[in-house]
Parts: structure tokens; C-alpha cells; sequence
């Protein structure tokens, strides 16, 4: 990868000990591999210098620490390098890393969507770079956001990733305050860049919905101005997002006609058929991801696939290979034969709303369960009421809920609701009312750590069903 001497003057910081190349980067010193960079990074909760020897116990061949850190254990001869800000150091770091590659580099954020259409992406992706479309390829090719590593320290990371090998970057950025996709977008410099939509999601730290489009909008400033600028026609916010990428070419999607993108689709109840419109022709597309929410996943990743030049055959299968992510209305076998849906990865208003449509599209008896909604503020009681009143107009049958917010919701629910304060007397009563003509789906933020719900009613055997 490059030189500690490389590093340091790449960071205008001192450094000590032996001249060595490291092959990598890491934050963690659980999961650091042999050969690679720690970064001791600081915060409130946490000093990543009390973990440097450990660090260099596990592999780690150099580090980067705080000037004023004095880790114990180190030998004179391994290499550290002293920056002011360790998390700025990553991040700058990572910059010069990314300026080294000129291949297509996508970035994708919004409230709710990012990761679903992140991988998307990656899925249609991956079809165009093997060989006649077969997407065992075993050299990874396509670079795309792990995990939720999509923050001021997740981005840096992956794109310290970046290889000679890839030919395309997907990477993902969130954000809690303003100024912070500002400086993901800055670092990654996308090509393209992508917003799918703006919502109450961390609405907490931002006081409104309109803050939140205009944080999102912050994806722009590292976008050249030969890039391209995608975003949801539908969206209330869209002509904000128009007018903040300027001159940029702009491709927007949506389900109405004049957006470039768009289709004409059936719902199903876990397979979505569309007729994709591009701009210069119509596909079918089976679409294994339920709900209105994916279609429009679906028109963000086609839009970002025909902006690239990507064949049209390669988008529709990329989609229709497309798995949904783990946590986000995954189908499982619930006991006693019931529909289970895991949508445990996180939640806000929209994403809850957009369960809600795939839990009331779903035959026999709906259930919902939910968590607390977190990041809401001095809307968080409303909001929660709010989704307690769409649950029954969605015709839901019951609403088990779980979490001091969440009571609001079974308040306002009505008859057929139970709130409850343990986890385990939910499981009792959840467990109670599965059966074979039962869809259940599971939904909460992720501080609630709700897919402890989905182990416990998840059938572990391995039985047909649903």
C-alpha cells in the first residue's frame, strides 16, 4: 500500500521508528490484520492509544497516534506517526489514497434507501465486470461500502480499500449534523452522486425535514463539475436538489412520467414486476424486494447504472439478482409455519411507513412488531402516535410494541394493541399468536436491538414453508 515516510508527509507529521510499507488500515485492533496501520482514534468514550500494543501484538506493522498519546510497550524502532487529530489524519489519508485511482466512483446517501440502493448498485455492477454477465468472479472488482461503515471514520476506511484491481467504487454516506456529508463527499470525490430521499431520520440533531434535504444536498460540494447529480423527482425536496447541483448534469427518477428514470409496476407480495423506463428503452425487471420503497431503490441503482453506460440487459439482471440486505424485509420461516419479515436493521418514520405497506400487502393475519424510533426529538411522542394511526389504517390486525416511545403508537393503535416492558414478555405473547396464516414483521431502531425478537420466533429447523 505505501510507506510510513509516504504517510507522514502525506500528513505534514512527525514520525519515528523503522521506514516500513503497511498493506492496509485499520481502526480496530480486534479485527486488524497482519501487515496493516492502526489508528489510535480518540473520542468521548474511548482512547485507541490504551489499544496500540495490542494492536501490534495482532500485526500491526506501524500507527498513528495523537501527539500528546504515550501508549506503553513500544520499542523505539516501531514506527508511529504523530498527527494533531487522528480521525482527520484517517481522513486525509484516505483522500490521497482515493486521488491515486480514477475509476468511476459513486456516492449514494438519503434518509432512508442508502444501503438497499448501495447494493443495488453494486449488483448490477458486478454483472458488468465478469465475464458474459456471471457474477462468480473471484477477484472483487467493485468496491462497495461493508457494513455501516458509512461515517467520518467508515468512509476513510473503505476507501483505503481501494485496489488496483477495482473498477468501480459504491460508497455510502450517512450523517447525524450538518457539515459531515460535506466532508465524506470531499474525501470520496463521487462521480456520481446519489440522494434517494429525505426524511425525519435524524431529525434530532437538525430541527427539520428541510435541514435534513439540505444536509443531504452537501453531497454535491465533492462532486466535479462533470459529475453527475441523481435524486428522487418525487421527493418534496426535489427542486432544492436541483437547484443546488448547478450546472451538473442532472438525472432524476420517479414513478411519475417525466422523470428520466421510471416504471410502471405490479406489487406482489414479495416480488415487485416492473416495466423500467430508461431513457432510451423499457425492461422488464423481477424485482425480489417487496414494496413501493424498493422500486424506487431500484430506479436510483438503474439511473446510476445508465449514466455509466451500462448495458441494459446487465442493469435487469443485476436487479433481479438483487438479495435483500440482511436486517431490511428479509423473509424468514417463522414457527408454527408463519411469515416472518426481519426489518430490524434500523428504523425512522418513512421506513417504518414502507413496512407498514409490505405487512399490509401480505394475506392472512398482520402483525407488527415495534421498537422505539430513536433520533426523533421533540417530535419523537408524535411521531410515534402517528405511526400508531397508520398501522390501523394499514389494516393491521395487532401491534405488539416494545420501549417507553413506542407505547404512544400502541395508545393510538387501539384494541389490539399490547405495549409491553421486557423483551420477554413480548416473546410470549408473540410467540403465542404465530401460525401458519400469520405474516409477522419486526421493526425498530437499532439501539432496541430488536432482532433479538426475530432469533427467538425464527424457525431453526429446516422446514418448507411460507
Amino acid at each position: 500500500m505505501m510507506m510510513v515516510d509516504e504517510a507522514a508527509q502525506v500528513l505534514h507529521a512527525d514520525w519515528s521508528g523503522s521506514n516500513v510499507r503497511f498493506t492496509g488500515v485499520s481502526t480496530d485492533s480486534r479485527t486488524l490484520k497482519q501487515g496493516e496501520l492502526f489508528v489510535a482514534l480518540i473520542g468521548e468514550r474511548f482512547d485507541g492509544g490504551k489499544f496500540v500494543s495490542n494492536a501490534k501484538e495482532k500485526g500491526a506493522v506501524a500507527a498513528m497516534l495523537q501527539k500528546d498519546a504515550e501508549p506503553a510497550g513500544l520499542s523505539g524502532d516501531f514506527p508511529v506517526i504523530r498527527v494533531q487529530d487522528s480521525r482527520l489524519g484517517l481522513g486525509e489519508l484516505a483522500a490521497y489514497w482515493r486521488n491515486r485511482f480514477s475509476l468511476p466512483v459513486i456516492g449514494v446517501t438519503g434518509s432512508n434507501g442508502k444501503t438497499t440502493t448501495k447494493e443495488m448498485i453494486a449488483a448490477i455492477l458486478r454483472v458488468a465486470v465478469s465475464d458474459n454477465a456471471i457474477i462468480n468472479d473471484p477477484v472483487e472488482r467493485v468496491l462497495a461500502t461493508a457494513g455501516n461503515l458509512n461515517n467520518d471514520i467508515g468512509v476513510p476506511q473503505m476507501l483505503l480499500r481501494l485496489r488496483r484491481q477495482h473498477q468501480y467504487a459504491v460508497i455510502e454516506m450517512g450523517m447525524n449534523h450538518l457539515g459531515e456529508i460535506a466532508y465524506l463527499t470531499r474525501l470520496a470525490r463521487p462521480n456520481i452522486a446519489v440522494i434517494t430521499n429525505a426524511g425525519a431520520a435524524h431529525i434530532e440533531g437538525l430541527g427539520s425535514v428541510e435541514a435534513v434535504a439540505r444536509a443531504k444536498a452537501e453531497i454535491w460540494v465533492g462532486l466535479d463539475q462533470s459529475g453527475t447529480a441523481i435524486f428522487n423527482a418525487d421527493d418534496r425536496y426535489a427542486s432544492l436538489w436541483r437547484e443546488c447541483a448547478g450546472a451538473r448534469e442532472i438525472i432524476d427518477f420517479g414513478l411519475t412520467e417525466n422523470a428520466r428514470v421510471s416504471a410502471v409496476y405490479r406489487l406482489g407480495r414479495l416480488v415487485n414486476t416492473l416495466q423500467l423506463r430508461l431513457p432510451d428503452a423499457t425492461v422488464e425487471v423481477k424485482l425480489q424486494a417487496p414494496g413501493v420503497h424498493n422500486i424506487y431503490n431500484a430506479l436510483a441503482a438503474a439511473a446510476v447504472a445508465w449514466t455509466l453506460g451500462i448495458k441494459k440487459e446487465w442493469i435487469v439482471a443485476g436487479l433481479e439478482r438483487f438479495q435483500s440486505v440482511h436486517g431490511r424485509l428479509q423473509k424468514k420461516c417463522g414457527l408454527h409455519h408463519a411469515l416472518l419479515i426481519d426489518d430490524t436493521y434500523n428504523a425512522n418514520p418513512e421506513s417504518v411507513r414502507a413496512a407498514l405497506a409490505v405487512l399490509a400487502a401480505a394475506e392472512g393475519k398482520k402483525i407488527l412488531v415495534l421498537g422505539d424510533m430513536g433520533e426523533l426529538g421533540q417530535l419523537a411522542i408524535d411521531l410515534h402516535r402517528a405511526i400508531g394511526r397508520d398501522a390501523r389504517k394499514a389494516g393491521l390486525d395487532q401491534l405488539l410494541t416494545l420501549g417507553k416511545l413506542s407505547a404512544y403508537a400502541a395508545a393510538e393503535f387501539g384494541k389490539g394493541a399490547r405495549h409491553f416492558n421486557s423483551i420477554d414478555e413480548l416473546l410470549k405473547v408473540a410467540k403465542s399468536l404465530l401460525a401458519d396464516d400469520v405474516t409477522l414483521l419486526v421493526k425498530g431502531s437499532r439501539f432496541m436491538q430488536m432482532e433479538r425478537v426475530v432469533r427467538q420466533l425464527e424457525q431453526t429447523e429446516e422446514l418448507s414453508c411460507c
